[in-house]
């Protein structure tokens, strides 16, 4: 078989948009916030001769990547269904400038819907399902589509779907995305608010056991088993991406919850620890305090936690799996030990009203994680809260995003409109960040270190300038929902 000459490609999009292979929300963010784009990195390790492009967070233009996408015979593009339409006219574009050039889309969206994004476009000659890193491999290296598990594509005319690919069953034998960063990315193009710059991020496991009616990953594509690398292969990417590039001042767990393993966890932190590199990742506020000590004794120094609500009822609507009297131990616990936690919090989950609302507005003031971020209950398809906003009216189909890729209400119950959601986001920013407390943890170390003055200096006016942005009541472009034509 001859090897496609193959692009792997987050597409242009709105000004700072994360919508790439590695962002859970898609949207454009309050300060500039881009991740990884690991789910298009692994195939491309596998594919001879390819390239990854990244347009967002590198600020490629529509013109610069469709200039070098004329060089390739298979493109894939990562979607999302908030970016989807983008992405379909960017396959569009591509097509009309090279009839014979294969295109094929990738992500939850086209897991979950692949017979609507085909139809969204005769551009897209064939969609992945599920894991894609061999799906891809098998596509690039010049199999007949109907020979390749895991996508569905035409055929006479008609939508076929090949057999669904088995996991990976070893991530041990996946390649490292490390060689492909260093290649085609530039790494101070990716930052993080609540992390130092530059930063890196890996993968150690696929997968999550908890069962979040609204987390898209677990429900679409990575499952409810916590599926993981050897401690050995882990610890061996960790000391090979501080090697590429010293001047990384953290590495962050990108891992759904990395703590769900925490035996293997602590093992991972003890072989680290040795490094001197300070390290992030995703948790649950369920890790004993016995658990946090040997991270924190071993260069853990933030956590990325969603708390979700305040309200128990809503964390029980939600199949969060915790408590909020545990929520409560586990930040102490933290503060304790001096590791940083940023909250995460959403509003607009089942079961929301005005007060739930003012009652998380009140516990994120009362365990005062050292940052937090809130966002808007978004009805992926594929989620268990997608299927209940159907069913329940709570939502029509509307666009996820306004015209400038931000988020905007799309979930409506009685008592609490759009505008109400809108205007507490808003609200719960102000109230919390500007707190006499808030305030001194960001200009503190700001008194002592340029670097990080002007970052949030910068950082700032984005701050202020997204509310600007979210008063802009035209909507983007969003993906076909179930039961809504293109």
């Amino acid at each position: 078989m001859n090897v496609r000459k193959t692009l792997f490609l987050n597409a242009p999009s709105y000004a700072g948009f994360d919508g790439g292979a590695g962002a859970r929300y898609q949207n454009s963010r309050e300060i500039t916030s881009f991740w990884y784009p690991h789910w298009l990195a692994e195939p491309a390790a596998m594919v001879p001769g390819s390239r990854l492009v990244d347009a967002p967070p590198h600020g490629q233009t529509w013109d610069e990547v469709l200039a070098i996408a004329r060089e390739y015979e298979l493109v894939v593009i990562h979607t999302s269904s908030p970016g989807f339409r983008n992405d379909v006219q960017f396959a569009e574009a591509l097509k009309s400038r090279k009839p014979d050039q294969l295109i094929g889309l990738c992500g939850a969206q086209t897991t979950i819907l692949p017979d609507l994004s085909l139809e969204a476009s005769a551009a897209i000659d064939f969609v992945c399902g599920g894991e894609l890193v061999y799906t891809l491999h098998d596509v690039a290296l010049g199999k007949p589509l109907a020979e390749v598990d895991g996508i569905s594509f035409r055929r006479d005319g008609q939508i076929v779907h090949n057999p669904r690919r088995p996991e990976p069953p070893d991530l041990d034998a996946l390649p490292s995305v490390l060689d492909v960063y260093r290649r085609d990315l530039d790494i101070s193009k990716y930052f993080n608010g609540y992390m130092p710059h530059p930063y890196m991020s890996l993968y150690t496991g696929r997968g999550c056991r908890s069962r979040c009616s609204f987390c898209l990953w677990p429900q679409t594509i990575g499952g409810h088993d916590y599926r993981v690398q050897s401690v050995d292969r882990a610890v061996e990417e960790f000391r090979r991406a501080h090697e590429l590039w010293p001047a990384v001042k953290e590495i962050f767990f990108n891992d759904d919850t990395f703590t769900d393993n925490r035996e293997r966890t602590e093992a991972i932190a003890r072989r680290i620890g040795p490094l001197g590199v300070p390290w992030s990742a995703n948790a649950k506020p369920n890790v004993p305090y016995e658990t946090l000590k040997v991270m924190k004794d071993n260069g853990c120094r933030l956590l990325l936690v969603g708390f979700e609500s305040g309200n128990q009822e809503i964390l029980n609507n939600i199949r969060k799996g915790t408590r909020l009297d545990r929520i409560r131990e586990f930040v102490a616990h933290c503060k304790t030990l001096r590791i940083d936690v940023h909250g995460c919090f959403i509003f607009g989950l089942p079961g929301e009203t005005p007060e739930t609302i003012q009652k998380t507005m009140r516990f994120a003031m009362e365990i005062d994680p050292e940052s937090m971020q809130v966002s808007l209950a978004a009805p992926y398809p594929g989620t268990l809260m997608y299927e209940q906003a159907i069913e329940n009216g709570w939502f029509n189909g509307t666009p996820l995003l306004n015209k400038d890729g931000v988020q905007i209400p799309a979930i409506q119950y009685p008592g609490l409109s759009a505008e109400d959601l809108d205007r507490a986001v808003e609200r719960f920013y102000k109230r919390y960040y500007f707190r006499p407390r808030a305030l001194w943890r960001m200009v503190k170390p700001m008194l002592t270190d340029a670097d990080l003055r002007r970052r949030r200096l910068r950082e700032g006016r984005q701050f202020l300038s997204f509310f600007v942005k979210r008063q802009s009541k035209e909507t983007g472009t969003a993906a076909p929902v179930a039961g809504e034509g293109r």
